[in-house]
């Protein structure tokens, strides 16, 4: 029996579709049909119910998917037992928004770079959205990102939320508390329009009262970073990625009247049976974004 043929089938039973299959393993989905339709002839049984547009596997598929995983595990450990004594290399396929790239995402490649010298990181920085339909289609492991990514075999674990802040020029007191009616003197800056943090910020300004007023919304933290030190106003960052960026620009972290919710972040994830080394690596990721602690102050 043909492992890759094997590997095929347990990537369409987990993505549920074969286009999503045929993009993770670089093939066309002619070639992934192939392999399923060699399986099914050489088995003798469908493994794929095609009776209606609806992805489903038959009786004898759900059966064979337990043993394909194990094949496929039990091919890594001869690997591991026969091969070279040399760690095999390793990829990870990693997303995050931008707010954790600023804060531990660099942290988390080097720890994970001690543990496996050979790891090779594919990393893609996109909005929640984006990285969530990514997750889902399975062209990544694992993404940190501000919702819960939906898809059957996916891992979603809840991190501690991000304290959300406004910042403004270092020519400006931080420690003054800035009311609400002198924040609404000067221009606001925050992310995408949709993302969490420009949609919280909407709603911290109708719980003022404030319904009317003029919101930018900047596509990076480092053009926010950019437009707040020239002057132009003020803008919502992570406190922990102010704290940082205070360190090479110019700006402070202020004390307002006006109090923002907190960014949610979540972990989404697969989990690979016939992987255990990159199970491990996104458990060791897991740990460490489990146990980082972001500043609350300056």
């Amino acid at each position: 029996m043909n492992l890759r043929f094997v590997e095929a089938f347990v990537w369409v039973a987990r993505l549920q579709s074969l286009t999503r299959t045929a993009e993770k393993l670089f093939l066309t989905q002619s070639a992934v049909s192939s392999r399923i339709n060699a399986l099914e002839e050489e088995l003798g049984v469908p493994l794929i119910d095609r009776r209606d547009r609806v992805f489903r596997l038959t009786s004898a598929g759900t059966r064979f998917l337990d043993y394909a995983e194990r094949f496929l595990a039990l091919q890594l450990d001869l690997k591991r037992e026969l091969g070279s004594p040399e760690q095999l290399p390793l990829a990870l396929r990693v997303g995050g928004i931008e707010t954790v790239l600023h804060i531990w995402m660099i942290p988390l490649m080097e720890s994970l770079k001690a543990d496996y010298p050979k790891i090779e990181f594919e990393l893609n920085v996109e909005m929640t959205h984006v990285l969530n339909e990514q997750v889902r289609r399975g062209g990544l492991d694992l993404v940190f990102s501000a919702l819960p990514a939906v898809g059957q075999g996916i891992t979603n674990v809840a991190l501690e939320p991000v304290e959300m802040i406004f910042v403004g020029p270092s020519t400006m007191d931080g420690a003054m508390r800035l009311s609400i009616h002198a924040l609404l003197e000067t221009e606001l800056l925050t992310f995408q329009r949709g993302s969490q943090p420009h949609v919280a910020l909407l709603e911290s300004l109708a719980r003022a009262g404030v319904s009317d007023k003029r919101v930018h919304t900047i596509s990076s933290i480092s053009a926010l970073v950019k437009l707040v030190e020239s002057g132009f106003g003020l803008a919502t960052l992570p406190r922990a990625a102010a704290i940082e960026l205070r360190k090479r620009h110019r700006i402070v972290p202020l004390n307002c009247e006006l109090l923002l919710q907190s960014l949610p972040l979540y972990a989404n994830y697969w989990s690979y049976s016939g992987a255990p080394e990159l199970n491990e690596a996104i458990a060791k990721a897991l740990m460490f974004a489990r146990r980082i602690h972001l500043p609350n102050q300056e």
